[in-house]
């Protein structure tokens, strides 16, 4: 490997062990600022490159405007003018020497923009070091991503996703900058290896997790029709974190996974690396279901695994859970280990690993798996293979479907916590046996319980329901499309107006610095059908100061009037106190309301990657008078999920 992409890599880990895991980090009431604030630019450098930002921005709108200009990749250019014009707008020059990166940065992007005018994108078609950019559908921001092709071109091999280790200053500007000068640490001369951003620091979770996918997607395209391509993720430190919750959450699309050190739990992580005694809330407990890669270990079974870990490296705490999690479903880690290594790897044994990889890979899945497990917590993550999981008796639960082929060629499949699936089993010619019950199957075909028995349903359950993509809690609202809408009436009483202002106003800022995008606002009286159609609506105010909630709080299960906030036979004064909300939109059932949040973890939790987990259910019961602080939004009076129909339970 080049000695700059050791440097590049050691110092995304680096920041990990310096920064996130002291004491100081453990004290809520004194948080670091991350990203940090930047080093000074001098003033006419400064100015220099302000001009030439604003000069770039120019180029591209006159290239966008040439009939020959391919506009849809305008986000490849884009990412540059947005790299440095935020760097320059919010302080994220982190190190003098940014200065000239920008400089690089700006002068690549007046080539693509007079190359997109001309109706030409040779990087696009280009080998080595790329980085190209898309326009994400969450937020309508342009994020950027890296990729090395190798010499064979794009359509050849495998496709391998690194996931990047942790960086509090890894801003656009740097990322970007690495991936036009570092290989990274694998670059195989049979596979095109994409780096996420996944939106700087989160593990892909969260819109860190759809950018994954929306980056894939978009390389993708200029990779040729090839469905039986290879699929390999990979990651160390925190992106070994992220291998491990996209590989055991989405298990079955991968033909390998390739974790390094990392986490794979919340608690014991906490516990151990930062020393940290929880005391989470009894939902914020249940939610750590969500990512925790140890309760969904049993989905390995559906892909080929193979983990790195330095002997004496304290992050090698997360394939020791796993290995111990996969145990207990009767499965094996192939677990590499460094000898005598710390928080890196060892040269011999990650050419262990690479040549492991290199063999599994090769390797043909089974066309007909003979066997299958499948776990999931959430309709979020509802299929593998040839199962997909359509309604849950109780989320946050563990649910499971397990299949096996028996001798006589009849799939035995068992469930627990489902009472509908989809399975779409061709090969199943002999039938199935359902919970113990005999089925000639139709494949695709869809089984309800009804009355302790599978049938096959005539039409959709009428009425609301928890389903994939619209099962809450709260974080789940920014994972697709969504809209602040911000209120111009008068609200009920100036406390509630006050809270929901800052809330808000913090929220817009933290999804910049967190999420990297600018938050998209409308007023409440400006919301369109269209937007009601294709967004979440995250709806901040009350039923006095913002006419969509005006609207819609009759139909929502929590009423909230002058008075007080009624949830069934409680009552809280609204003088002081304020509903947090997820549900289906009363006017587009397909599509999210959420009431005053934003994503729900805070200041503190930006600390350390581990502490990144939902922090508040389905609906919460804020009182305003206690200030928000850097964990909550305020005094949590009551909190709790809606049921499987979104009723109050």
């Amino acid at each position: 490997m080049h000695r700059s992409s050791f440097l590049a890599l050691t110092f995304l880990s680096l920041p990990f062990f310096a920064l996130a895991d002291g004491p100081s980090d453990n004290k809520a009431e004194s948080v670091r600022r991350i990203p940090p604030a930047g080093v000074p630019v001098p003033d006419d450098q400064r100015a220099a490159l302000t001009a030439e930002v604003e000069k770039l921005g120019k180029a591209i709108g006159e290239a966008a405007k040439s009939p020959q200009c391919k506009r849809e990749l305008l986000p490849d250019v884009l990412i540059f003018h947005k790299a440095v014009d935020w760097a320059l707008r919010y302080d994220e020059f982190f190190n003098p020497k940014q200065v000239d990166v920008a400089k690089e940065l700006l002068k690549e992007g007046f080539t693509r923009a007079e190359a997109l005018g001309k109706g030409t994108a040779p990087w696009r078609s280009a080998k080595g070091l790329v980085v190209q950019g898309y326009r994400s559908k969450i937020d309508n921001s342009v994020q950027p991503y890296g990729l090395v092709i190798p010499e064979a071109g794009r359509s050849a091999g495998a496709l391998h996703a690194w996931f990047h280790g942790r960086g509090e200053t890894l801003s656009e500007l740097d990322f970007i900058s690495q991936r036009l000068h570092s290989q990274g640490e694998f670059s195989p001369a049979d596979a095109t290896v994409l780096h996420s951003y996944g939106r700087y620091c989160n593990g892909q979770r969260f819109a860190g997790e759809t950018d994954f996918f929306e980056a894939m997607a978009d390389a993708q395209k200029d990779m040729g029709n090839q469905p039986k391509r290879p699929l390999v993720v990979r990651g160390f430190s925190l992106g070994g974190a992220a291998c491990w919750h996209i590989g055991t959450h989405h298990a079955s699309k991968w033909t390998v996974v390739n974790p390094g050190a990392g986490f794979s739990d919340t608690e014991l992580f906490l516990n151990k690396f930062q020393g940290e005694t929880l005391q989470p809330a009894w939902y914020e407990r249940k939610l750590w279901n969500w990512y925790d890669s140890t309760t969904y270990a049993a989905n390995l079974y559906n892909t080929r695994i193979v983990a790195y870990s330095g002997e004496i490296d304290k992050q090698k705490q997360a394939a020791d859970l796993m290995e111990a999690a996969m145990a207990k479903e009767g499965l094996t880690l192939r677990h590499i280990i460094g000898p005598q290594t710390g928080h890196k790897y060892e040269p011999k044994a990650k050419e262990e690993v690479i040549g492991i990889v290199k063999e599994m890979q090769s390797a043909p899945k089974e066309a007909e798996p003979k066997l299958l497990k499948f776990v999931t917590y959430t309709l979020k993550y509802d299929q593998a293979d040839w199962v997909r999981v359509e309604a849950l008796r109780e989320h946050w639960e563990e649910a499971r479907v397990e299949a096996k082929l028996g001798s006589d060629g009849v799939y035995q499949l068992t469930t627990k916590n489902i009472t509908q699936l989809t399975l779409n089993m061709p090969f199943a010619t002999k039938g199935i046996s359902l919970d113990g019950q005999t089925i000639a199957l139709k494949s695709p075909q869809t089984f309800a319980m009804l009355d302790k028995t599978w049938e096959a349903p005539e039409a959709k359950p009428a009425g609301l329901r928890k389903v994939h993509n619209l099962q809450g809690p709260v974080d789940d609202a920014f994972m697709d499309a969504f809209i602040f809408v911000r209120p111009t009436g008068t609200p009920l009483n100036p406390a509630v107006g006050a809270w929901v202002k800052a809330e808000m106003d913090r929220a817009v800022t933290q999804w910049r610095q967190q999420y990297r995008g600018d938050v998209p606002i409308k007023d409440d009286t400006a919301i369109t059908a269209e937007d009601v159609k294709s967004k979440n609506l995250i709806l901040w105010g009350d039923p006095s100061s913002n006419k969509v909630i005006t609207n819609l709080a009759p139909k929502l299960p929590i009423q909230w009037s002058a008075a007080d906030v009624k949830v069934k036979d409680k009552a809280y004064p609204s003088a002081n106190h304020a509903p947090i909300l997820i549900y289906p939109n009363p006017q587009n059932p397909a599509k999210y309301i959420v009431l005053n949040s934003g994503f729900t973890f805070r200041e503190y939790d930006y600390l350390n990657n581990a502490r990144q987990t939902p922090k508040l259910p389905d609906w919460t019961i804020i009182d305003v008078t206690t200030a928000p602080n850097s964990r909550t939004p305020g005094k949590i009076v009551d909190a709790n999920f809606f049921d499987e129909k979104w009723q109050v339970k």
